[in-house]
């Protein structure tokens, strides 16, 4: 049913608009007729539950059908996450409030909920803190959240009615990361991406880690707001590859500081991913998770966790030269897949 409502969507006006623009895209990288292009999609769509996107980031124009049929597409994603995670219990990871009453124990930072606060709380959480994060309870790639400075407002309490007004449902102490991470990009609290799936038996599992840093500028690490992302070697605990942007621009050296990444050092990584295993057995339904994990001084802690953990990355071709996808890993860790 889903590759049937995808195709429907596909042969609207904007998805069919879309699919075109990137049929151009391949027709470019590999010069492949676009028409004969066009019906390979629909092939892989219906062979492999490949959208139009995933044949063009994956390079299915120049893989053959055992390649292919190895990797997450955005299908096979879809039921990976109905399989292992309980859509009833997808608000705990949602929203913000929910997932920090469950997880506070993995925090490792001053976090207030302002939904019912008096301005005496408001003024005792922040007596130390020249400035704050202000968060909404749900939103996703840093929507809505705001870096407030003490110094910007005229009062306590003028500060106190402007995050209590209706937009955020948290503040939250500023994080001081591990200068080797600042290093790199100064601007954001810099994360790990730790993917983790729990076994029938209950055995967590660690898929993959990439390391995320902002850029331009920013304040926040996320891709669709300008950072990029790179693979993590868990056992050398470096930078294993080329980081990526939103749009698949590749970089051998982060584009604002110069810092080169193949190979760089990263501090905590094997710390960060025990963390991960071990929120990833709090919720029992809730199997397949992307946690976002920050990386202090003395230590890691959990910013977030993703119900709904990106499936695109571990399988770009500059990952997988021998143009072999993460199907294979999860069929043998999922029993009946």
């Amino acid at each position: 049913m889903s590759k049937i409502k995808y195709l429907m969507r596909v042969f609207s006006g904007v998805s069919l608009e879309k699919m075109s623009s990137v049929i151009d895209r391949v027709h470019e990288k590999s010069g492949k007729n676009k028409l004969l292009t066009f019906f390979d999609m629909l092939l892989c769509m219906m062979l492999y539950g490949a959208g139009y996107y995933d044949y063009l980031i994956f390079g299915f124009y120049d893989m053959n059908h055992s390649q292919r049929k190895t990797f997450v597409t955005r299908i096979k994603n879809k039921k990976l996450i109905s399989r292992l995670n309980n859509p009833d219990h997808s608000y705990l990871f949602e929203n913000k409030g929910e997932f920090n009453k469950i997880f506070s124990g993995f925090l490792k930072r001053d976090i207030l909920d302002i939904e019912h606060i008096t301005p005496e709380q408001f003024e005792s959480f922040i007596k130390d803190k020249d400035e704050i994060f202000a968060k909404p309870y749900i939103g996703e790639s840093g929507k809505g959240i705001e870096k407030l400075k003490k110094s910007d407002f005229k009062s306590v309490l003028e500060m106190f009615k402007y995050v209590t007004d209706g937009k955020f449902g948290l503040i939250e102490q500023l994080i001081a990361q591990h200068k080797d991470l600042a290093l790199v990009y100064p601007h954001s609290v810099n994360t790990y991406r730790i993917v983790t799936l729990v076994t029938d038996d209950r055995i967590p599992h660690c898929v993959y880690a990439t390391a995320k840093f902002g850029g331009g500028g920013k304040y926040v690490d996320n891709l669709e707001n300008g950072g990029i992302c790179c693979p993590i070697d868990r056992e050398t605990e470096t930078i294993a590859g080329c980081a990526h942007t939103s749009s698949l621009i590749t970089y051998d050296c982060h584009p604002d500081t110069g810092v080169t990444l193949m190979g760089y050092k990263l501090p905590y990584v094997k710390e960060a991913v025990e963390l991960a295993l071990k929120a990833a057995l709090v919720v029992d339904d809730m199997r397949f998770i992307g946690w976002d994990v920050f990386i202090g001084e003395d230590g890691p802690g959990i910013v977030e966790g993703n119900d709904y953990p990106g499936y695109d990355f571990w399988q770009l071709p500059e990952h997988t030269p021998e143009k072999i996808g993460l199907w294979p890993y999860y069929k043998k860790m999922i029993k009946g897949l």
